[in-house]
C-alpha cells in the first residue's frame, strides 16, 4: 500500500512538472504572438511617413531621433541574413510567423489536454484501489 501511494504521488508530481512546462511554453508563445501582432500593426504607421521624425531604438531602452528617408525595411530572414523588404512584404512575413506560432500553441494545448486525460486516468485508477 505504501509503495502504491508513493508511486501515485510520483506520477502526479511528474504530471505537475509537465503541465508547468507546457504552461510556460504556451505563455511564451502567446507573448510572441502579441509582440508580432503589435509589430504588424506598427508597420502600418510607417506607411506614407517618409520625412517624418521617429524615435528609433538603438539598444536596451535607448532611443534616438531619426528621420524616415525610405519605406524600405531591412529584415533579418534568419542566420543574420538581411534583405530589403517593403512594408507589405514584411507584414506578410510577420503574418506567417504568427500562423506558425498559433500552430505551435495549438499543439501545446493538445499536449496539455492529453496530460489532463492521463492525470484523470491515474486518479481514477488510484480511486479504484
Amino acid at each position: 500500500m505504501e509503495n502504491e501511494n508513493q508511486e501515485f504521488l510520483f506520477k502526479l508530481s511528474i504530471f505537475e512538472q509537465q503541465i508547468r512546462q507546457l504552461q510556460q511554453q504556451i505563455n511564451s508563445v502567446e507573448e510572441g504572438i502579441m509582440e508580432l501582432d503589435s509589430l504588424h500593426f506598427g508597420l502600418d504607421d510607417l506607411k506614407n511617413s517618409e520625412g517624418k521624425e521617429i524615435f528609433a531604438p538603438i539598444g536596451r531602452g535607448i532611443y534616438t531621433k531619426a528621420k524616415i528617408i525610405s519605406e524600405d525595411l531591412t529584415v533579418d530572414v534568419g542566420g543574420r541574413n538581411f534583405v530589403k523588404k517593403t512594408i507589405p512584404e514584411t507584414q506578410e512575413i510577420i503574418k506567417k510567423q504568427v500562423e506558425k506560432l498559433n500552430e505551435i500553441k495549438k499543439d501545446l494545448d493538445n499536449n496539455l489536454q492529453e496530460i489532463g486525460k492521463e492525470v484523470e486516468k491515474v486518479i481514477g485508477e488510484a480511486g479504484k484501489s
